[in-house]
């Protein structure tokens, strides 16, 4: 391979870094504004956050295309098709974390139809641990730091416990007033919205792995979720 084409081909690794860094960008300010307008009860910006999700939607699109570019093009191997690879991959985790994203909006607005719900004291601590997990397994990965992206991995079995305590919360407020029922399911469709995000942190630190060793990560997650023994 030429040096043209070899420094070609390295601009266009760059460029689609960089699409994958605004899209995760976005993927966390959607999570952050879904927080926001789920406690200010504000329907009309949670439509606005909803919408939002095409533009994620849009960039997943064009970093699809320029995967198929390369791979037509160049016929990447060894660490480069690697490279493309885990760009296609975690592009697919971060256009589902905008999904549910804005989910937890569109569920906002029905929220907001129904009497004031139970406090759910521990839904914005999740999603900011949730958000910290995305942000973190990107900059591993911006940084192709392989270690960095096993300790977010390790980090997704403390979501778990968090998600699993509120769990228990709004099991506990359903059980004592029946009239929080359908808050508190709601709820916990949100909830377990941003523990699913957590998952797809650990997708993109275990790409990011991949992407530096040619192999997946040795051993399972560890997980704490213990939501599907109290259903």
């Amino acid at each position: 391979m030429s040096e043209h084409i070899v420094k070609r081909f390295d601009t266009e690794l760059q460029r689609l870094d960089g699409e994958i860094r605004r899209m995760g960008a976005m993927a966390v300010a959607q999570l952050e504004a879904a927080m926001d307008v789920l406690q200010r009860r504000d329907s009309q910006a949670a439509e606005r956050v909803v919408a939002n999700d095409e533009a994620i939607d849009a960039l997943e699109l064009e970093i699809g295309h320029d995967v198929l570019q390369l791979l037509a093009l160049r016929q990447p191997m060894a660490r480069d098709l690697r490279e493309v690879y885990a760009a296609l991959r975690i592009s697919a985790d971060i256009e589902r974390i905008g999904d549910y994203a804005a989910n937890a909006a569109k569920r906002s607005i029905v929220l907001n139809r129904l009497p004031l719900a139970p406090p759910g004291r521990g839904l914005p601590a999740l999603a900011r641990l949730a958000g910290g997990l995305v942000s973190e397994a990107l900059e591993a990965w911006r940084l192709r730091d392989a270690d960095r992206a096993m300790a977010v991995r390790g980090r997704d079995a403390e979501l778990d416990g968090e998600y699993t305590g509120l769990f228990r919360e709004l099991l506990t407020w359903m059980a004592e007033d029946p009239r929080h029922i359908t808050a508190c399911t709601h709820l916990l469709f949100i909830a377990k919205n941003i523990e699913r995000i957590g998952d797809h942190a650990t997708n993109i630190a275990e790409n990011t792995w991949f992407l530096v060793h040619g192999e997946p990560p040795a051993g399972e997650r560890e997980k704490r979720d213990q939501t599907s023994a109290q259903a």
